[in-house]
């Protein structure tokens, strides 16, 4: 998830994973270094890795200002996330089975994972989910989001869905490159709740098919991790193999 600013490190002992941190994302031709920490879940027995830049995360906020104003930089802000999870996961050389994205800030990580990770061998087997929230904003993304989003892999039909970056296209987006969708909140955005009923293969995910269960003390760490900000409890990817998930 976003090392966002209002995530106290000293409490949650996070700690700076220096084998994987050191390289640079570009983002409209601008290097921006990714650093990656780590905290333990010990109830759950997992870890938590965290996307951090100092440009990006180190405000004390999420995605507005003490007088709540959008943040200019959301879009790349949203960019490095989504880039810097599956970096994240190609240093750790893990091979997901499933990959599930939790809120807007993910919505770029199923267009990347279709199309410019696509052929990297650790995601060519992986699925992606997305979980729909009731997490909407009214502002538009920086209008250049398409010149920043693309990077080798994506093509020019595939930035056609970012036209006007909006929170309900943004969310389209996701849903038309996802494998499964979850409506995570009992209300949420009456289009993309029908963008996502028009994917007729995909319907819901039913907890039958995989235990959703697993995912719930990572939920419930969110929540008290991130002082009940509202956006933090939403902003995370969950990486697992059907091995984890479907264990009795």
């Amino acid at each position: 998830m976003p090392r966002f600013g209002v995530i106290n490190e000293r409490r949650n002992q996070l700690h700076e994973v220096i084998r994987l941190s050191g390289m640079n994302l570009i983002i409209d031709d601008t290097d921006h270094p990714l650093i990656i920490k780590v905290a333990s879940i010990q109830p759950a027995r997992m870890q938590v890795y965290f996307i951090d830049n100092e440009d990006y995360f180190h405000r004390k906020a999420i995605i507005r200002d003490k007088k709540d104003k959008f943040f200019d930089d959301n879009d790349e802000r949203m960019i490095f996330f989504g880039m810097g999870v599956l970096e994240t996961v190609k240093k750790l050389g893990w091979a997901p089975d499933i990959v599930h994205c939790h809120g807007w800030m993910s919505s770029l990580v199923p267009l990347y994972l279709k199309r410019a990770y696509k052929d990297n061998p650790l995601f060519t087997e992986s699925k992606v989910i997305i979980s729909l929230y009731e997490d909407g904003f009214e502002e538009s993304l920086d209008d250049n989001i398409t010149k920043k989003i693309k990077i080798d892999g994506i093509t020019d039909k595939d930035l056609k869905l970012y036209k006007e970056p909006n929170y309900e296209n943004l969310m389209n987006a996701a849903i038309h490159y996802a494998d499964g969708i979850i409506q995570g909140s009992e209300t949420i955005n009456e289009s993309i709740l029908q963008a996502a009923k028009k994917r007729a293969n995909l319907s819901f995910l039913i907890k039958a098919t995989i235990k959703m269960s697993m995912w719930k003390p990572l939920t419930i760490f969110m929540i008290k991790f991130c002082s009940n900000n509202p956006g933090c409890q939403f902003s995370f990817c969950s990486i697992a193999s059907f091995k984890s998930l479907l264990h009795d």
